[in-house]
């Protein structure tokens, strides 16, 4: 018996809460956000163009039908576990989803009715609040049916809907498709240089981390420099470090004008993958360092016994009982470099920074959207792909 488990003679023994109870009232807690979304705040909004507020509009009479769907979803998720609930709590909260989706794209086309061609109709709070619980409902009941890959068979339901109904036109009205209509060219060929920076500069930042993980493992000088320098760079705010890059970049060029032949300049993706690199190192170094130093010395020394030279243990030995630490840091670095390859579009990286940082001149609310939003949801395929292949691995 575990000294936790055993009680003095003559006392009832501590009562604990099921581990399910604190979950259960989640649901019935997004449940309530959606519908207080849909009765008390815009899910429209109706503008004479794009650069200014548009007045607030109410969803109306299929509200309450969204609203009982996603109460309905909340109450059979918080209730006692049962196939056929998670079924039918899946079933509404999807239903609530896609009926948003809907209701926001015919919505927005009778707004539009008789106005000038400037005029945007634009997704409000209410429609963003929403339509994310319903989303979060709909993930949580498709893991309780589908349990690993119940939120990859979620997302790729909502989505799928999503982009069937802007295939098909039901959501051309909205102000965000308009902007995209308008720069489908710009705004694809952004996305794909956004994939190449991160790429790179995921790639770079192993590259130099390896070694450094290696320094970091002998407990000495070398291993405090290398913490040294590394929470050095975490602390120099981002846009400092891309302006000192520019800055050493533009000297070491009028030092060495043949370096220009060979792709290098002071703006552009250059300074913006090695600023992104620089950042990632931290979260790379210490997982690789922490995964190669968990095989445990008994290990290593049967290694050195069998006649395994320090490279074949490290391949052998190390990096695979590591792997589950690296991959974490991995996927930790991964996700960052989506995220911070959009500061590329401060030095003229291109990318869906660029398209931020346009919309952000132009006051343009729905241009900025363009940009972010497609860098929220990389971030989050990228980070749901890896933890699921780790959980594959591991499994």
């Amino acid at each position: 018996m575990r000294p936790s488990e055993m009680t003095p003679p003559g006392t009832m023994p501590p009562r604990t809460l099921p581990p399910s109870m604190p979950s259960r009232g989640l649901p019935l807690a997004a449940a309530g956000l959606a519908v207080a979304a849909l009765a008390g705040l815009p899910v429209l909004t109706l503008a004479p163009n794009r650069l200014v507020p548009g007045a607030p509009v109410g969803i109306g009479l299929p509200g309450l039908g969204l609203g009982l769907l996603a109460l309905a979803a909340g109450l059979l998720l918080a209730a006692p576990a049962s196939a056929k609930g998670s079924r039918l709590a899946l079933a509404a909260a999807l239903a609530a989803w896609c009926g948003l989706v809907l209701a926001a794209g015919q919505g927005a086309a009778g707004l539009l009715v008789g106005k000038p061609a400037a005029a945007r109709a634009a997704l409000g709070p209410g429609a963003w609040l929403a339509g994310l619980a319903l989303a979060w409902l709909a993930g949580q009941a498709a893991r309780a049916v589908f349990s690993r890959w119940g939120g990859l068979v979620a997302a790729a339901l909502l989505l799928g809907f999503l982009a069937l109904a802007a295939g098909g036109g039901l959501l051309d009205s909205l102000s965000l498709m308009v902007e995209y209509r308008a720069r489908a060219g710009a705004v694809n060929a952004a996305f794909l240089q956004h994939l190449g920076l991160a790429g790179a500069a995921l790639a770079l930042a192993l590259a130099i981390s390896g070694p450094l993980a290696l320094l970091r493992l002998r407990d000495g000088p070398a291993s405090r420099l290398v913490d040294g320098l590394l929470n050095g760079v975490q602390v120099v705010p981002a846009l400092a470090l891309f302006a000192g890059l520019v800055a050493g970049l533009s000297g070491l060029l009028a030092l060495v004008p043949a370096l220009r032949g060979l792709g290098l300049s002071a703006v552009g993706p250059v300074p913006a993958v090695i600023g992104t690199a620089a950042y990632l190192c931290l979260p790379l170094v210490r997982g690789l360092s922490a995964g190669l130093a968990a095989a445990d010395p008994a290990v290593l020394h049967a290694a050195r016994a069998m006649g395994l030279t320090p490279g074949a243990t490290l391949v052998r030995v190390r990096l695979p009982l590591g792997a589950p630490v690296i991959a974490g840091a991995l996927r930790v670095a991964a996700v960052q470099s989506v995220g911070l390859a959009t500061l590329g579009g401060l030095v003229g990286a291109g990318g869906l920074g660029a398209v931020v940082f346009e919309g952000m001149a132009q006051f343009a609310q729905d241009l900025i959207l363009l940009g972010a939003l497609p860098v929220i949801g990389l971030a989050l395929a990228l980070d749901a792909g890896l933890a699921l292949l780790t959980a594959w691995e591991a499994a």
